[in-house]
């Protein structure tokens, strides 16, 4: 038995020293998988340098979408509120007139009131000039 033993050591050192394939597919599989690693590492800078440029795009696309939204609201805003103060303005206006209208109207009409009871017209102002006894 050590007689086998001693054959099989001295043919793997054989196989080692002489450079016999047996350590080579070991060395060729590290050679394999370090080329895919690197084609991998290489694919995956590729896909993610294209993934960085499209969302700085759609980023730009964004933010100039945004602004574009924000002056349009701004505008529409501006507008809004021009035209509500233009209204408010009229109605105040209007809301004068109609009062000081109604404020006239009524003045007249407790003075035609006030003539036909009195039976005198109170519009003429009474003569204060003549002394009376």
């Amino acid at each position: 038995m050590n007689f086998i033993k001693k054959m099989r050591f001295a043919a793997f050192a054989v196989a080692l020293l002489s450079g016999f394939s047996a350590a080579k597919p070991q060395d060729s599989a590290g050679q394999d998988v370090k080329a895919a690693a690197k084609d991998t590492g290489d694919a995956t800078k590729k896909v993610a340098t294209k993934t960085a440029d499209g969302t700085k795009t759609a980023a730009k696309a964004t933010a100039k979408g945004t602004k574009t939204a924000a002056v349009k609201t701004g505008d529409a805003s501006k507008t809004a509120a021009t035209k509500t103060a233009e209204a408010t303005d009229t109605a105040a206006k209007d809301t004068a007139k109609g009062t000081k209208t109604g404020v006239t109207k009524t003045g007249s009409g407790i003075k035609k009131g006030a003539v036909k009871v009195a039976g005198k017209d109170d519009a003429k102002p009474a003569d204060t000039t003549t002394p009376k006894m």
